[in-house]
């Protein structure tokens, strides 16, 4: 039989604790967002913001601004530069979004190779969710708690503009100021899950989540409260895993996102083969 003791040990260090209340804070509006993103069908949006907030984070140190704000100021630039670009050139909007981030990304590692710098790559990149200082989460949760707010408070509206553009028009949405809205918070997003789980990771957090309840749920506000549910699950399971496996947290929890898509997958195609394609 396993010891109770064994089982606990995790809940015995402060920064374990940290590491499961920072997970339920960022599952909120990573797991809202991402519901957003599958259906209206920008989940490379989302891996091009991640990768474009690097040079604004080397830019804002260079500049003595906190980082943060350099992040979300690249991260938008990127978003909007993308929609500017496909809107104006033959181009496809993933084709702008692969130029536009793989640019980005090369900026801010020249930036951080030229500057001399006391930020740890590794921890922009892959995070560091076991290492969350205390101004880091009085930053993580209003941002969190302000993103969260603005989708429950506009999912209606956000749903008519992500599945049907012609149909939000006509019923009288302000689209452009949707759009940008939705952007911003994209942006928003991604910079609250930086300390967490990095540029690279970030991604999994606001796409996976709603793409598994997507496989699971037929009702939109039902897809909202399963992908809400996978993802705090995800994160505390994956968090908790790491502490006895000795690995980060950060590829830990989406390396469980993963399992459980494909689960779900697998879940799909034996409820109903015929239509799971």
């Amino acid at each position: 039989m396993l010891d109770f003791d064994i089982l606990v040990e995790p809940f015995k260090y402060s920064f374990m604790i940290n590491a499961f209340i920072i997970s339920l804070i960022i599952s909120i509006p990573t797991a809202l967002l991402s519901c957003f993103l599958i259906l209206k069908g920008w989940a490379l949006l989302g891996d091009a913001i991640s990768h474009a907030i690097l040079p604004g984070i080397m830019i804002a140190f260079i500049l003595n601004l906190p980082l943060l704000i350099g992040a979300f100021i690249s991260g938008l630039s990127c978003a909007v530069l993308t929609g500017y670009i496909s809107n104006n050139c033959r181009l496809k909007p993933d084709t702008v979004m692969g130029v536009l981030f793989s640019g980005f990304f090369g900026i801010g590692m020249i930036l951080y190779f030229f500057v001399n710098t006391n930020i740890h790559l590794d921890h922009i990149l892959f995070g560091n969710l076991l290492g969350i200082e205390s101004h880091e989460m009085k930053t993580i949760i209003p941002i969190s708690t302000i993103v969260s707010l603005i989708i429950i408070i506009k999912w209606k509206d956000f749903l008519l503009y992500s599945f049907d553009l012609v149909q939000a028009k006509a019923s009288g949405l302000k689209v452009n100021v949707l759009h940008y809205i939705l952007l911003s918070i994209i942006s928003l997003t991604v910079v609250v899950t930086l300390s967490a789980t990095g540029l690279i990771l970030a991604v999994g957090l606001i796409i996976t989540p709603g793409a598994i309840a997507f496989l699971l749920t037929r009702k939109f506000l039902n897809m909202l409260y399963a992908s809400v549910l996978i993802c705090m699950i995800s994160m505390c399971f994956g968090t908790y895993l790491s502490f006895y496996i000795d690995s980060s947290p950060a590829p830990t929890i989406i390396l469980v996102l993963t399992a459980l898509f494909f689960i779900s997958f697998i879940y799909r195609i034996l409820l109903n083969p015929k239509k799971s394609t």
